[in-house]
């Protein structure tokens, strides 16, 4: 430690004599990468190098042998002694990452005097993807744009095309991991007064070195069953010698339907599309790579269909909401699982219902105002004593009906004495 103090000092004292400095060499290093720092000299023999980091001493090399003069980059640091000789004094570290950025001096002492050269590291993790899709889960439609395991924290943009005169208000977030490394999570509220509008978001790298786009677009179409369907998919105009794939889903894992290679211009489609889909080879060379779907059936190809446009650091993704309706009587068939097609049991349910309780009740109305036209030869079969309460419980005869049914019991009787015996 105490040679740490004592160098800056040693230093001082030489720069005294003849001294010779080169302008400042800057290096972008990768992150967990090697990270070279150059440094070359007039070879003299007998050289003594030092490198330094904030006027700190990390690494030496003396008589043949060099040393690391810092925990931080023991097993790290290192210098190609066979090129001491010739001239080269290039620092090399393993694994950089952020902790090594900075500014690093590189002093080689000869009898002639000290050459000195400088090296600015900048360290950076790049960008190795980017993806913009619709986002549901905070309870409103939002486009969401992620990039994960970068270093520095890039800058984020959103555009739209068309362009709106809406203010957009992107809210972004910037997570640091462990490593240092950022995770970029940016979200724009989807805008409600236009339909059919593309999403633009960029992600420019803190050093200015890389410039990624995605962009997405979504829409939903209608088809008619058993006859051929054109689904759109145009690629932005900034956009150029792209590869285009379109994948299909229906609530389950995203099946491949066909590829397309721009370089060879070859169409590759997967089973079971084969024969089924097809594109346009002039219409794909202009980007419009739009898929035409023959004989399509609402069961099987009723889903959402994605087409995307790749370019080194560019993306554009379209996805089509696509649903049949039947040839013979121009309804809407929806998706199988949709969660409408409850609502429409129930209420065809409910109005059958209904209606079969009116015509019950209708009917009971009429059986009950119509009187009971018993046959004589069913009267004759109903019990006596349902007679009799139906007198005691509904008439009551008046005098002169019961003198009236006594004087008729007289005559009765009379006649039948007054009849001759045989």
């Amino acid at each position: 430690m105490a040679s740490i103090h004592i160098w800056p000092c040693f230093l001082l004292w030489t720069s005294i004599s003849t001294q010779t400095t080169v302008p400042d060499t800057r290096v972008t290093c990768t992150f967990s990468e090697e990270c070279v720092l150059p440094c070359r000299f007039q070879p003299r023999g007998d050289e003594v190098i030092h490198w330094l980091k904030q006027e700190v001493l990390i690494h030496s090399f003396q008589h043949g042998e060099q040393r690391t003069d810092h925990r931080q980059y023991l097993g790290r640091a290192s210098i190609a002694t066979h090129l001491v000789s010739r001239g080269d004094a290039t620092l090399h570290l393993t694994g950089c990452g952020p902790q090594d950025r900075g500014r690093y001096g590189c002093h080689v002492s000869t009898s002639e005097g000290v050459e000195e050269a400088n090296v600015i590291v900048r360290v950076e993790a790049p960008i190795q993807a980017l993806s913009v899709e619709l986002s549901r889960l905070s309870g409103f439609e939002e486009m969401k744009c992620t990039t994960v395991n970068v270093y520095p924290a890039p800058h984020v943009s959103w555009a739209t095309d068309p362009p709106t005169s809406e203010a957009l208000q992107p809210i972004t977030r910037k997570l640091s991991d462990g490593n240092g490394l950022y995770i970029v999570d940016s979200r724009l509220r989807k805008l409600q007064s236009q339909s059919e509008i593309t999403y633009i978001c960029t992600v420019n790298s803190s050093y200015g070195s890389q410039a990624w786009t995605a962009s997405v677009r979504e829409r939903e179409i209608s088809g008619i069953e058993g006859e051929e369907l054109t689904i759109p998919c145009k690629a932005p105009p900034y956009l150029h010698d792209s590869s285009l794939s379109w994948s299909f889903t229906n609530h389950s894992e995203p099946a491949r339907i066909l590829t397309y290679d721009s370089q060879s211009q070859q169409t590759s489609a997967f089973v079971p599309w084969e024969g089924r889909v097809r594109l346009d080879p002039l219409r794909v060379s202009l980007g419009d790579g739009s898929l035409f779907l023959a004989r399509p059936e609402r069961q099987e190809h009723t889903g959402v269909y994605t087409c995307v446009y790749s370019a080194p650091q560019i993306t554009h993704t379209e996805k089509t909401e696509v649903n049949f309706i039947t040839a013979a009587t121009g309804e809407r068939v929806l998706p199988p699982d949709s969660p409408r097609w409850w609502i429409v049991a129930v209420v065809i349910a409910a109005l059958a219902l209904t209606l079969t309780g009116i015509l019950i009740y209708l009917k009971f109305r009429r059986e009950q105002s119509v009187p009971s036209e018993i046959p004589e030869a069913s009267s004759e079969m109903q019990p006596i004593k349902g007679i009799t309460r139906g007198l005691c419980e509904s008439s009551r005869l008046t005098t002169e009906e019961i003198n009236r049914q006594s004087s008729t019991f007289h005559i009765l009787s009379s006649a039948s004495s007054a009849t001759p015996e045989k």
